[in-house]
């Protein structure tokens, strides 16, 4: 399936939702669980068809022998699951177009909970109910009939494709509640990009997962980058999510997905449920910002927040009703604290933090401080603006690497400000494009001395132009220009393929030299190294020509017009008077 045909598969499937918001008794918030359900039961049996075939020769050849095993048996050790007939999707499809299609779908999820335990409570078997209104009780079944579209032949990939789209669309058609259970796939893209995290027995912890996309895109990583299917088995998910629907939803997504792993239902600042201290490769997360109501008595004697520090009040502000528990001021350091001491001693992390952060003073000053100071923060990358369905403002990335103190990078930061770079999606939503992750990814890449991740890059976008056509046909079509520009975007900044600082994009700033780290007293705001940035007027420069270009010819238009009024009004005024 190419790219043009996935777009064209997930639009159409993105009807559903409409068709669904449009006549079903829910909630605005409430209707992603019942499609993300059908995209799991369309999944399960396209799943379980591809290895029919293999489960019904496995159990003939085994039948009659010591070693004979039961088709579920089989089928969970082939595609990781057992599908009762029940749950087929044609059985569902092809029964009645009645308010007992909900039941019938139920019974499906019942069914598959029941023989596959790892799925108990996952499912959201009740909602489907709500979707049979007595005055269109079809509507159930044209939505099922919608899901039947997908191919046949569809890969995981696809599948996971599909799930990742419908939970980015859900996140923004609900707005700020979406952001809860969602960043965005194109920041995470990038943050696993400079994390760049290699395939085996490593471990991976996401203190608050939302619906798990950070796995998934670094799963995705290492596939793309052509790590084995046994590799990626090793590879485990370790998520932390306080929310019970979102945590089914990430159960579903990792499932969808091909990753292997647990998540659980916790609240990370007051449950440790898999002992992270100095335990894990690799960190991702995006943590709700600025939470203000956490105790401190329940953080303060332990490891993973007080080793660089609990963010405390000062002691005029910390006056407080004798009956009422000390909370911290501001929870954002707790996380900063946290990503930091759950890795082990060659661990790698990435975090999305409030920009606010970056320059906190008071108690958070100081742990800020002892981490500059330790060596462990790697890189700060500023986003732009409205990259976030429940954020405007910017946000910052943190990046920590455990093994830089031993290295000659120990006292100097990565900083980049990557507000200027961004693809606008519509008015209020930005993102990143495939070429923009690959471009700022490339400057970690320099600043780590690999010249020849530049040169491949290089050569993949001249390869690209060489095949692109002159002029688009539609805007999915990237033309000679697009790739040349992309080209000079690359080697105008870095002329001779190595790292350098380039004003307005990244600079490694030191700790003790002139203006550097100390001098600006601590702050990990990526635009008091970088200098001078030119102002966000929300366009790239590509689109701020398109956009003049497209203004000039809306005005030639309308002094067209314009002239045909003069003269027509000035025809009426000479009829009126004659």
């Amino acid at each position: 399936m190419t790219d043009k045909e996935l777009k064209t598969l997930k639009d159409n499937l993105w009807h559903a939702a409409d068709v669904l918001r449009a006549g079903a008794h829910l909630a605005a918030n409430k209707y992603g669980q019942p499609i993300l359900g059908l995209i799991f039961l369309r999944y399960a049996d396209i799943l379980f068809k591809q290895h029919k075939n293999e489960i019904e020769a496995e159990y003939t050849r085994l039948a009659g022998t010591r070693m004979e095993k039961s088709k579920k048996e089989i089928a969970i050790e082939k595609c990781g699951f057992y599908l009762p007939e029940c749950a087929y999707y044609d059985f569902i499809n092809e029964s009645p177009d009645t308010a007992e299609k909900a039941t019938v779908v139920k019974k499906a999820m019942e069914e598959i909970e029941r023989e596959n335990p790892k799925l108990e409570g996952v499912l959201p078997k009740e909602v489907y109910a709500q979707l049979v209104p007595d005055e269109e009780p079809e509507l159930l079944s044209n939505i099922v009939r919608i899901f039947k579209d997908i191919p046949e032949n569809c890969t995981v990939d696809i599948f996971g494709e599909i799930y990742e789209y419908f939970l980015g669309n859900f996140a923004l058609a609900e707005g700020k509640d979406g952001g809860t259970f969602y960043t965005p796939a194109t920041v995470v893209r990038y943050m696993v990009e400079v994390l760049d995290p290699k395939p085996g027995e490593k471990k991976f912890l996401d203190p608050a997962c939302g619906s798990g996309g950070m796995f998934v895109q670094a799963a995705r990583y290492m596939h793309n980058h052509n790590a084995s299917e046994t590799e990626q088995m090793k590879f485990r998910c370790y998520g932390v999510e306080k929310e019970p629907d979102t945590v089914k939803l990430a159960k579903m997504n990792l499932l969808l997905n091909n990753v292997r792993g647990e998540i659980t239902e916790a609240n990370s600042f007051y449950s440790d449920p898999y002992n992270a201290f100095g335990a894990f490769d690799y960190v991702m997360a995006n943590p709700p910002f600025n939470v203000d109501e956490v105790v401190v008595e329940k953080v303060i004697d332990d490891a993973r927040f007080n080793t660089y520090g609990v963010p405390r009040n000062s002691s005029t502000s910390a006056k407080k009703k004798s009956d009422k528990k000390e909370t911290v001021p501001n929870a954002n350091y707790l996380w900063i604290g946290y990503f930091a001491t759950a890795l082990n001693e060659n661990g790698k992390a990435a975090l999305v933090m409030a920009n606010s952060a970056s320059d906190a003073g008071k108690s958070e000053y100081e742990i800020r401080k002892k981490m500059i100071e330790e060596g462990i923060i790697s890189q700060m990358v500023t986003l732009p603006s409205n990259m976030f369905s429940s954020v405007t403002l910017p946000a910052t990335l943190w990046f920590f690497d455990k093994n830089k103190p031993l290295t000659d990078k120990k006292d100097e930061i990565l900083f980049i400000d990557a507000r200027n770079t961004f693809t606008q999606v519509d008015r209020a939503h930005r993102k990143f494009s495939d070429e923009q992750i690959k471009n700022l990814g490339i400057i970690t890449r320099l600043y780590h001395g690999d010249t020849g991740a530049f040169a491949a890059l290089i050569s993949e976008y001249k390869a690209a132009m060489a095949n692109a056509p002159e002029t688009a046909e539609d805007k999915e079509t990237k033309t000679k220009s697009y790739w040349q520009a992309q080209i000079d975007w690359l080697t105008e900044r870095f002329p001779d393929g190595v790292y350098r600082d380039v004003i307005g994009l990244c600079k490694a700033a030191k700790l003790d030299s002139e203006d550097g780290i100390i001098d600006q007293d601590y702050s990990l705001n990526a635009g008091r190294y970088v200098g001078v940035v030119i102002e966000d007027d929300g366009m790239t420069e590509e689109e701020f020509k398109e956009t003049m270009l497209g203004l000039n010819a809306e005005l030639e238009a309308l002094n067209e017009e314009a002239k045909c009024l003069e003269v027509q009004i000035a025809r009426n005024i000479k009829e009126l008077f004659e």
